[in-house]
């Protein structure tokens, strides 16, 4: 045999295995919603059933986290964006010797662990008087996920002719003009990528939320303290929720790219 197909059969068998490793908890926990039998298991099989599925909106506590977690993404994501949308054009536009020790700041809560922010954040509010809750958890997640959104826009913004906003400023548009009908709409792609990410990033995170939101929670934080007394089959069937979701909204968008290319 070949090496050329040698090394075909070996990157096939990567796949395969990548593949495994990566969907392979998801089909088991996906099963284990719809089987009948607790503890959650694939090995010990007592039926098909959707118990679990309508059970899930009498569970009182888990649905008040997931509404906390939504509560939470909905101030960090426009004020994340908007931090970040500021942050990268302050750094493309401004010319100064400052600016890589400028960048070099802001980039840094991306480096840090999220349980040293969780922690100087409670450590911090509480030094003035603020004690562990919601709008702390809300400013812990906002102090690294602002930098994901300006790496994002910069990326974007950096890609864009400085002669198309000089010709808006010849022709005698103001600024802010200026800035709503040549900028903004180049950068526009860029803003909507970063609050999707900044949505995914506030939802799932815990080493942050964690420390920072004290006797309050959100469904991820819930869910690990779930996992810790006991794991249920009703956290399966809302992990089967979201990945029908996530499915869902990966192949609308997939159609939609797909048609502007086409009528492209």
């Amino acid at each position: 045999m070949s090496e050329k197909k040698w090394s075909s059969i070996l990157l096939n068998g990567y796949i395969v295995l990548f593949l495994c490793f990566m969907f392979g908890p998801l089909l088991m926990m996906s099963a284990a919603a719809f089987n009948g039998y607790a503890p959650p298991s694939v090995t010990h099989w007592a039926g098909f059933t959707l118990h679990w599925f309508e059970d899930l909106p009498r569970q009182g506590r888990l649905m008040g986290c997931l509404g906390n977690s939504f509560e939470i993404a909905g101030i960090v994501v426009p004020v994340s964006v908007f931090l970040g949308l500021a942050a990268a054009m302050l750094l493309t536009r401004l010319k100064a010797k400052g600016t890589s020790l400028l960048y070099a700041l802001l980039v840094s809560p991306i480096l840090m662990p999220g349980i040293v922010l969780g922690i100087s954040t409670i450590l911090f509010w509480q030094a003035v008087g603020l004690g562990a809750g919601m709008a702390t958890a809300v400013m812990a997640q906002i102090t690294f996920i602002a930098s994901y959104p300006m790496l994002i826009i910069m990326s974007r913004m950096q890609r864009q002719d400085p002669v198309l906003e000089e010709a808006a400023l010849d022709l005698g548009a103001t600024p802010m003009f200026m800035f709503r009908r040549v900028t903004l709409p180049f950068l526009m792609p860029a803003i909507l990528t970063s609050a999707v990410i900044a949505l995914l990033m506030s939802f799932e995170n815990y080493n942050t939320t964690v420390f920072a939101i004290g006797g309050d929670c959100t469904l991820t934080t819930e869910i690990a303290a779930q996992a810790r007394k006991g794991h249920t089959p009703i956290i399966n069937a809302l992990g089967v929720i979201f990945v029908a979701l996530t499915v869902a909204v990966s192949t609308v968008y997939v159609l939609f790219l797909r048609k502007e290319r086409d009528q492209g």
